[in-house]
Order: C-alpha cells, then structure tokens, then sequence
C-alpha cells in the first residue's frame, strides 16, 4: 500500500501522530526476533480502544488491505513479520490492567500489557502469574495468546491457554466477539476462545484479555545437576518426580553453558564439567521437602545419574542459577542461530534427541549445535550455530535442508514441529510434517469463516 490518500484514510481511524510511515520505525514495528525476512510495511497504526480497533479492520476489508499484528516483536517463527506492504497494527498503546477481581483471582488485561507487568501485579496483589520466560521482560499478553507461549514453568502449570479465562476479539469482518466471559464452568457449545489462542492474529486480533492467576508459590528451590550422559537425565526426571511437585525441569548441553559463562556475568555452578546439565525447582515448603530433594540428590548420584550438583540457598543464588538457562537465547544470538523448537512425548525425547543430533553431525560435522529445552514437558530447542566466516544467506540454505530431515524424524515420533513458538512464515512449509492434509484443510476452512477477504496476518501458519 504506496497511495498516500489510504494513508491519509487510516490517520482518520487513530489519534494524531499514531500512524507512522517513517523508514526506522516501519523496520522496529515490520519484525520479530527472526532474522530470515526482511520487513517492508506500508504503515505501522497504534490503536487505543476496541473501536479503534474496529475501525481499522473495517477499513482494512473495504481496501483489501493486510494487516499484521505487532506486540512484544520477541517471536521466533516470523508470525509478526511484515515483508509485503502489509499495515503493521501495533497495540503499544492498549497497555493497560483495567481491571482486578479478588475473588475469581483474575486481571482484565489489554493486549499490550507486558508479560512482566502482569507477573508484578499479580505479586503486588499477593498473587503470581505463572507463564514465564526469557522475554517475559518485552513480550506482550496478546502475543502470548496469539502463539499460546509456553516457556519455563508447563510441567507444573501449563501453556497460555491455560490461563486465558475470557477473550474479546475483533474478528477479520470487524465484529467485535466476547467469548467465555470468565467462566469456570461453560457447556454452551463450541468453546471460539480456543480457536484464538495459538491462531497467531490470522481469524482476528484479541482486544482484551482476561488472565487467571493463581497463589504464590513458598520458597522456590533450584537445584542444577551434572550428568554424564542425555540419557541419564530421564531416570533424574522420573526420580523427583515421584518424590515433588516440581515446578519447572530444564536442560542445556555444556556447549550452552560454555557460552553463559564466557560473557562473565553468573558463576559455574561447581567445578564439575559435565555433557549435560539438568535444571529442577520445586518448593521447599518444609524442612522435609528440602530433605527429601537431597535425598533424591543423592540416590541420583549413587545410581550414576548424577555427577555433581547444588542446590539454592537463598533467593540471590536460586536467580544465579536461573540465569544458567535463562542467558542461553541472549548469549548464543551473536552467532546468528538456526532455531527449530521441536517436541515429542517425554518417553520419546533421548531416543528423538540422539537421531537430531545424529543427522546434524553426520551432514555438517563443523557446525557447532548447542541443545537446551523444557525436558519436562518433551520441548526441545536446536540451535545450530553460524560459523563465522560462512554468510548468513548460505548459513540459512544449508540449515533449510536439514530441516527437512529433522521435521521428518518429529513426524516419525509423532512430534510436533513448533512445540511454543508458533508457525508464522519459519514453520508453515512444513506444516504438513505434524498436521494431516485434512486438518490443514479445516484450518483454512475456520480462517475463512472469520477472516473471508483474508486480510489478518495473511501467509502465516499455512499459504492461502
């Protein structure tokens, strides 16, 4: 869209000064954290009310005009990416918590509210908001429900969906639709708040957002342990299991530890060095529970499970040990990564893990692969690292094919091949490799009910 006059049309629709054409802030607004597509929108428009919302989507079907949604910008599968002239609509301005029910232990949230603004409101309100990760700090609660974000803590309490008590939405006609009103209990047909969540903005845009929260948790524990093998992790897993609840099971291979701690900013966790490393949190309600994870420490390491480990003392050394896993995204960025988030059944990862790490290894032996993933829940992440004499362009060729090997073995374990990070444009080639051909045609028959001209983030998920 070049024609100044629908530029004008669209300033209309928005306060003034919210509709922004300048070529800095159609790049920041035009992207995610992907770096496989260049942006090239038209316009970057800032609503601030549902209306306005309205307003735009209306306009946008009367212009044949795409529109792309733009919240946190921190994606990995290129699902707010604008690379066709599309209008990018950014909800930096829908920003706020409107509202606080104690009782139902709920927050009415617009869908600009950063992760951790609700994640504070919930504490200031002796609450807590338990979806978390490493952009928690920019990412926005709209995208969060656009790509059902997962992250550190789904063994214990789940995806966004989850979480999600009551959507209003703006469909791709420009109705304004408000599903489950914040219901526990509603057996009135067809559930449509589903259908949003993890539908990446292309049915329609959620406008407001009602989020359950939940207690908080006592005295969160850490415990990093070195094991000597990917396939002693699995019996460390089943053992605390059947002892805690845990809240949270990470694991990052000793190349992705390498990486922490070269920057400098946390401590090793022992002197140990060890293939892999397993990071656990649960609860220490009691002195016993703290006993019993010792115990359990303990027996790991008679069992030959386990080569070396500590647990957190205080809360300065439960972040510290946090940040182990938590830096790996940031630190490992300057190498340029090929990103795949991947998972299976827990039962299925180190049989799953060992064939990746296999095809990669046989086909580009010099390439540097660092694992890490929520092991707790079977989600995987392969990082592929550039070398740095290679081009970015080459780089992203050769890895393009090992995708096709690597979706190949998720399809023969029954996996899926974007396990938290959405679809977007990175993924939906490959669509066909964890959804039937007739599950995509349903798909595209649910988009077209909603969104008919196809103007709501078109090209994302699967071509139409």
């Amino acid at each position: 869209m070049t024609d100044p006059a629908l530029i004008d049309e669209l300033k209309t629709l928005v306060e003034p000064g919210k509709v922004l054409t300048d070529a800095d802030s159609l790049n920041t607004y035009g992207k995610d954290w992907t770096k496989q597509y260049a942006p090239a929108p038209s316009a970057i428009v800032f609503p601030k009310t549902i209306e306005q919302v309205q307003a735009i989507v209306r306009w946008a079907n009367e212009r044949k005009i795409a529109l792309v949604p733009s919240g946190g910008r921190t994606g990995l599968s290129a699902a707010a990416v604008a690379a066709n002239g599309e209008v990018v609509v950014s909800f930096d301005y829908m920003n706020q918590i409107l509202e606080f029910n104690e009782m139902d232990r709920t927050a009415v949230c617009q869908p600009g509210v950063v992760t951790a603004q609700l994640q504070q409101f919930a504490e200031d309100k002796g609450l807590y908001y338990p979806v978390d990760f490493a952009s928690a700090g920019s990412s926005q609660i709209g995208g969060n429900i656009g790509t059902n974000a997962g992250g550190i803590k789904v063994i214990r309490y789940g995806m966004t969906r989850n979480w999600v008590a009551g959507l209003k939405v703006v469909t791709g006609k420009g109705d304004l639709l408000e599903l489950n009103r914040d219901l526990i209990k509603n057996a009135t047909g067809y559930d449509l708040r589903q259908l949003f969540i993890g539908a990446e903005g292309t049915l329609g845009f959620v406008v407001e957002a009602t989020m359950r929260l939940e207690r908080q948790p006592t005295n969160l524990t850490a415990l990093v342990l070195g094991t000597p093998d990917f396939d002693s992790i699995m019996p460390v897993l089943h053992a605390f299991q059947d002892k805690l609840d845990l809240t949270a099971f990470e694991f990052f291979s000793d190349k992705a530890l390498a990486k922490v701690l070269g920057r400098g900013d946390v401590p090793a966790p022992f002197e140990t060095s060890c293939p892999f490393y397993a990071l656990l949190e649960f609860e220490a309600t009691t002195d016993e529970r703290a006993d019993q994870a010792l115990a359990t420490f303990e027996h790991c390491v008679e069992q030959g499970w386990v080569l070396d480990g500590v647990m957190s003392q205080s809360e300065q050394q439960l972040q510290n040990l946090w940040k182990l896993r938590e830096y790996i995204s940031e630190t490992i960025s300057h190498w340029t990564p090929y990103k795949n988030d991947i998972s299976v059944t827990i039962a299925k990862v180190p049989a799953f893990l060992k064939e990746i790490d296999a095809i990669v290894g046989e086909h580009y032996p010099d390439f540097e692969i660092v694992w890490f993933g929520h092991i707790g829940d079977g989600n995987l992440h392969l990082n592929i690292l550039k070398p740095d004499a290679m081009d970015k362009d080459e780089f992203f060729g050769k890895c393009a094919t090992v995708n096709k090997w690597v979706f190949e073995t998720v399809q023969k374990y029954n996996g899926s091949i974007s396990a938290e990070h959405g679809v977007g444009m990175t993924k939906r080639d490959y669509l066909e490799y964890s959804r039937s051909p007739v599950e995509i045609e349903y798909m595209k028959a649910v988009k077209a009910a909603f969104d008919p001209n196809g103007i709501m983030n078109p090209g994302k998920i699967f071509a139409v």
